[in-house]
């Protein structure tokens, strides 16, 4: 079967041999087109480099005369042949690069048919009727395939769960990791993974959801999920969609919020230095628990300045932080300020 690739190949020995002469370059050319055949149908060039070496032993000339320029047209031949190889072994590559990039793009933004998405996603390791998870972890720098850290974080994972159906791609500078609803494990270490190799950048979860339709909403999850911690200030390197669903929520009627922020908090932008440095201790005394002391040393205050400053803020929007009552509203304003970005953005 694979003699083919060695047509003409003793004939143009037996020459050499006779001659001396090199070969030409339309031989050349036929070796290099015989290697590029070879490749396309996934013969091994090493058997094939072995029965290259086989053919030369049977047509070594007899006489030690035309030695050498059996062992020229030998290196010529086979390294013609191995280059036609490589070439379409390279090609192959460039084409499943490009077929894999068009099915991400094409899974990731739902734009194909959804029968043909399914058939296309088991080349690449993935089961759409399954449902599925969708990771997204950004850094300082932008990513792609060929990326020092898209590599390590691909072997990382590949070293601890084989082949479990789980597809790393990079999308806008971001890695993007798909994996099964049902493994958590795996999105896990993604993110712990991604995290120290991109130098403490963040990873959002999307929740899982059915279908190859559910890859593309689990993944535009993530992302609003990473843009929501980024606004939100949030300092942890995993944020999941599912613990954040209030914060769209909030965020739906953005009418309302601006209305909520403007009533409840507008008052503030009366006190000295504006009302930011304010808003900034509500904010931190929130995420203490509404415990003063904690609060006062995450600011670096005093309980007293921040009493203080939890009094003035009483004083100017007549609601009371430490008063249950006022509480929630004050801080679903506080949530409501950092979605608009306000005071630093005109609502």
């Amino acid at each position: 079967m694979t003699g083919t690739y060695l047509d003409g190949y003793a004939q143009v020995l037996a020459e050499v041999a006779a001659t001396g002469r090199r070969l030409t370059r339309d031989e050349l050319d036929r070796r290099r087109a015989l290697g590029e055949r070879a490749a396309e149908e996934g013969h091994s060039l090493r058997s094939l480099v072995r029965e290259h070496l086989a053919a030369t032993r049977d047509s070594w000339p007899r006489t030690p005369d035309g030695a050498d320029c059996v062992l020229a047209a030998v290196e010529q031949a086979v390294d013609a042949f191995a280059e036609g190889y490589e070439r379409a072994q390279r090609l192959a590559v460039r084409e499943e690069e490009a077929a894999r990039r068009e099915f991400i793009d094409d899974l990731l933004y739902g734009r194909s048919d959804l029968g043909r998405l399914a058939e296309r996603a088991e080349r690449f390791g993935l089961v759409l009727s399954r449902a599925h998870a969708v990771a997204v972890a950004e850094g300082p720098e932008a990513y792609d395939d060929t990326a020092p850290v898209t590599r390590h974080v691909e072997a990382a994972l590949i070293a601890r769960f084989g082949d479990r159906r789980i597809l790393l791609a990079t999308k806008n500078g971001q890695l993007v990791c798909i994996a099964p609803g049902d493994e958590d494990d795996v999105l896990t270490s993604f993110a712990k993974q991604a995290h120290a190799a991109t130098d403490g950048g963040r990873v959002a979860v999307g929740r899982p959801r059915p279908g190859a339709g559910g890859v593309v909403h689990s993944y535009e999850e993530a992302l609003s999920t990473l843009e929501l911690a980024a606004r939100l200030g949030l300092d942890e390197p995993m944020v999941r969609a599912a613990d954040l669903l209030v914060y769209p929520v909030l965020a739906r009627d953005r009418q309302a919020m601006v209305d909520l922020v403007l009533s409840v908090l507008g008052p503030l932008r009366s006190a000295r230095g504006g009302a930011e440095p304010l808003l900034r201790t509500l904010q931190v005394y929130f995420e203490a628990g509404c415990t003063a002391a904690e609060a006062a040393r995450r600011l670096a205050l005093s309980v007293r300045a921040l009493t203080y400053r939890l009094e003035r803020i009483h004083q100017l929007t007549g609601a009371n932080p430490a008063d249950p009552t006022h509480r929630y509203t004050l801080q679903t304003a506080v949530i409501g300020a950092q979605l608009l970005d306000w005071p630093a953005q005109e609502i």
